[in-house]
Parts: C-alpha cells; structure tokens; sequence
C-alpha cells in the first residue's frame, strides 16, 4: 500500500521551504517543513487553529526568523531585509490596519508609492467589485469591511505570490463568493502563485489544484488534487461474521455485523484486490469531497 505522499514535483517553484522549523518557548510551531508549492499552483494549506499555519506564512514574509531551516519565495530566499515581501501580496489573519485615522483611499495611494507594479485600474476594478468607499476611515471600517481592503491592497500591484491567511474571515456569504470569483480572475490573468492557509476547507474548494494538511506543525500529507481525489475514497464493502481485515492504511471506520464503510489510501485497483482477497465483497468506491479528505487525513494522524 502506499504512504501518505508529502512532496510533488515541478519544474520551478513558487513557494519551497527545506527543514523549516520554529519555535515558540517548548512549543514547537513549525517542524522540519518541506513544503513545496508549484509556480502558478492554487495551494491549500489546511489545518485547524494553532496547526502552525500564520507561522509559516510570517516565516516566508521573513517577519520572524526560522530556528532551523530555509524558505524561499519566487526564488528569493526569506529574510529580515524584507526583500521577498516586494514579491508577495499578503493578507494577515488579523484585520487590524494601522493609521485608523487614514481614510482608504490614502491608505491605497500610500501602497502604490512603495509598490512599482501597482496598477491603479485593476485597484479601481477591485474597489468597485468590493463595494470599497474610499472615503471611510480605516479605524471605523468593520471586520469585513476591513479584510475587503486588505485584499484590494494585496492584490493590486500584481504580486508574484499571494499569502492569504484565512482570507475569507469576517466576510458575509455574498461577499465571500465576491472574492472567491476575483482569485479565480487574477490566477487566470496572472499566473500568481497562491497559498491560503484556511481551517475553513469547503470555501477552497473549488479553487485548490494542491493541499498541504498541517497538524501540530508537521506536514501530514502534500498532494495534487487530482492524486487525493484518485486515492482517498470511501469503500462500501460485505464481509462474513469470521472475516479478518487485512493490513489496509484505514483513515475512517464504520459499520458491522457484515456490512461496512471505510476510507483508504491508496491505489483503488490495490485496496479492492487486498479486500477481496481477505473474503469481502466491495459493492461501492468513491472519492471523498475536499472537506472530508481534509478531515479523513488529520484522523489518519491520529490513529
């Protein structure tokens, strides 16, 4: 059977980290990371709260310094000179922004003066889709409100990389589906490089062509979309009262008294051959939805 995959290929990437590992006191908040997230890749990273994920991003932003290991971002290594963040559009987990007295607008023309490849029509465009007053003062801007700018500002000087940590948070369902459509735009127009660190899995779901799942700081799992759809799936399957299960890497149980339900990794063709072999007659196999692969992986963990 086959192992969880944590490494894809490609011939050039937008995001690699080798050995990235951070702590915080005895915590460890990153541990020995590889990830590696293909040049143009629409990249997952999933997880739930305190998995690590803000870490990382702020550790590619060179915003903190790594205790061991390297990242490199559009093929310049992070560090605390700052020179990789003028090749990424980053959208914190915070919503906070400084200057509450500034009004959006100037908080916009200040980004484009230190950005060289800001584009001031595709920033109207995305004004306009987010409904942005650019009179209001930052400091009386909503939560939602206040994310809406942020992505304007992290998007609009056309990044090599964008860092979206939980970007979608505090945005109403319509708005959501607002910003969902623009990323789609702008990796179709750009080619950008994004990862998006989210716990929130279902709202990615139909932009992702690669996942990471974080847990604990460790990467459980690196894979494309495709590869997880082909190999995580859900088995229906009748065995006899005296059936012995053979040696299958088994993610989520359920059923018995003959009649089962289990999700596997691994190739179909090689679970199916290893179920029939140990007396089961399998009646069903399917793939699993982003949000249950994501949540089948971290139980995998656990086991």
């Amino acid at each position: 059977m086959d192992g969880l995959p944590t490494r894809v290929t490609a011939p050039v990437w937008g995001i690699e980290t080798i050995g990235l590992s951070r702590t915080y006191g005895r915590t460890t908040a990153v541990d020995d990371l590889d990830l590696t997230v293909p040049e143009g890749a629409i990249y997952l990273l999933a997880g739930q709260n305190g998995a690590g994920k803000t870490t990382v991003m702020r550790l590619l932003l060179g915003l903190m310094r790594p205790d061991g290991g390297e990242s490199r971002v559009a093929g310049v290594r992070s560090g605390p000179r700052g020179d990789v963040r003028a090749h990424i559009g980053y959208v914190p987990e915070t919503h906070e922004l400084p200057y509450g007295r500034m009004r959006v607008g100037h908080l916009m023309d200040h980004e484009a003066s230190y950005r060289r490849t800001w584009n001031h029509e595709y920033a109207g465009h995305l004004v306009r889709e987010l409904d942005i007053d650019r009179s209001r003062r930052l400091g009386a801007l909503s939560k939602g409100e206040m994310r809406r700018v942020q992505l304007v500002v992290a998007l609009s000087h056309r990044p090599r990389v964008l860092l979206l940590d939980e970007p979608t948070d505090g945005l109403d369902p319509l708005v959501r589906d607002t910003v969902l459509r623009l990323l789609v735009e702008h990796v179709s127009d750009t080619g950008t490089t994004v990862l998006v660190a989210t716990h929130v899995v279902h709202e990615m779901d139909r932009l992702a062509d690669h996942v990471g799942v974080l847990r604990g700081g460790r990467l459980l799992a690196q894979t494309t979309r495709d590869e997880l759809r082909a190999k995580l799936r859900r088995y229906r399957f009748q065995a006899p009262a005296d059936w012995r299960p053979p040696e299958v890497p088994v993610a989520h149980r359920n059923g018995g008294a003959g009649e089962y339900e289990w999700t596997v990794w691994g190739d179909e063709s090689s679970v199916v051959a290893h179920l029939t072999q140990s007396g089961a007659s399998v009646t069903a196999a399917s793939p699993l939805e982003l949000n249950d692969a994501v949540l089948t992986l971290l139980r995998m963990e656990n086991r």
